[in-house]
Formats: C-alpha cells, sequence, structure tokens
C-alpha cells in the first residue's frame, strides 16, 4: 500500500483543467453570442435596405430604368453588405480561435508541469535496488515528454491553420474593398 492514501497535490491540477475548460467554454459563448447579435444586425440592416430600395423601385415608371437601378444600386449595396457580413464573422472566429490557443497552450504547459512534478516524486521516493526499473521509467517519461511536444506543434499547427483559412477567406474580399478606395 501507498504511504499516501491520498494525494492533495492533484487537486489544483484538476481545478486547472476545469478552468481551463470553462475559458473554453466562455469563449465559445462569447463568439457564439458575438456571431448571434452580428446576424441580428445583418438581418435588421437588410430589412432597412430592402425596404428602402423597393420604395425607391416603386417610384420608376420605366422597366429599362428599373432594371439599371437594380443593377447599380441594389447589387452593389448587397455586395458590400455581404462583404461586411463576412468580415466581420472571421474577426469574431479569428478572435476566438486565439484565445483558444493561448488556453490550450497554457493547458500542455500545466500537464507538461505536473507530469514532470509526479515522475520527479516517484523516482526520488524509490526502494533502494529499483536503479534499474527508474532509468526504464525516466526513459518513458522523456518519450512522454516528447509527445508532449508533439501535441503541442501539431495543436500550434491546427491554430494556425485555421488562422490561415480565415485570412485566405479574409482575402477574397479584399478585391471589393479595394474597389471601394478607387471611388
Amino acid at each position: 500500500m501507498s504511504k499516501k492514501p491520498f494525494d492533495l497535490n492533484t487537486m489544483p491540477g484538476q481545478q486547472r483543467a476545469i478552468d481551463a475548460t470553462k475559458a473554453a467554454g466562455r469563449v465559445a459563448i462569447e463568439s457564439a453570442q458575438a456571431i448571434a447579435q452580428i446576424n441580428q444586425q445583418a438581418t435588421q440592416e437588410l430589412a432597412a435596405m430592402i425596404q428602402k430600395r423597393v420604395s425607391e423601385l416603386m417610384q420608376t415608371q420605366d422597366p429599362k430604368a428599373a432594371f439599371e437601378f437594380i443593377h447599380a444600386e441594389v447589387l452593389q449595396d448587397a455586395a458590400k453588405e455581404v462583404s461586411q457580413y463576412h468580415n466581420q464573422l472571421l474577426q469574431v472566429l479569428q478572435s476566438g480561435n486565439q484565445e483558444l490557443a493561448v488556453i490550450a497552450e497554457t493547458m500542455i504547459a500545466e500537464s507538461k508541469a505536473d507530469l514532470i512534478h509526479f515522475v520527479n516524486d516517484a523516482t526520488d521516493n524509490a526502494p533502494l535496488g529499483s536503479e534499474a526499473y527508474v532509468s526504464v521509467f525516466k526513459t518513458s517519461f522523456n518519450n512522454a515528454l516528447q509527445n508532449f511536444e508533439l501535441i503541442r506543434a501539431a495543436m500550434a499547427d491546427s491554430f494556425t491553420n485555421f488562422e490561415k483559412g480565415v485570412n485566405n477567406a479574409s482575402n477574397l474580399t479584399s478585391p471589393k474593398s479595394t474597389s471601394k478606395k478607387r471611388s
């Protein structure tokens, strides 16, 4: 049997995991709320724009003028609105991604520190004559530390790839923003 039946040092690690989970949940909720707010605002603006454009269109008598009005005004305004909406969504996603990356990095670093502490405690309290087992254990531990680094690198790559995807999607709308500068 173990000399320490209950290790109180594990509780802070569990609390950190709970706190990290809460932080990730908070980021998800805040992102969802921001997206909902963007959607509500876009819907209200679209309804107002449609009402205004229909009113203006009803005043036009000539079908050709109505077609030109729709093409020149309505479609261009709609494209601008879609571009703005898209950029707002991308900003929310990018911000949430950055916060989640920080949370994940912190969790990995804390887990690594906890593992190092655990191994140091275990090897320091090893009975005499168990040096060979301690050596094998430490070798396995070093492999586990390398796995932590692989997990951290894979996670960092994942967040970076997401960020690149967001930037690429954002760049799809930039030609429209350059035409604004010319006018």
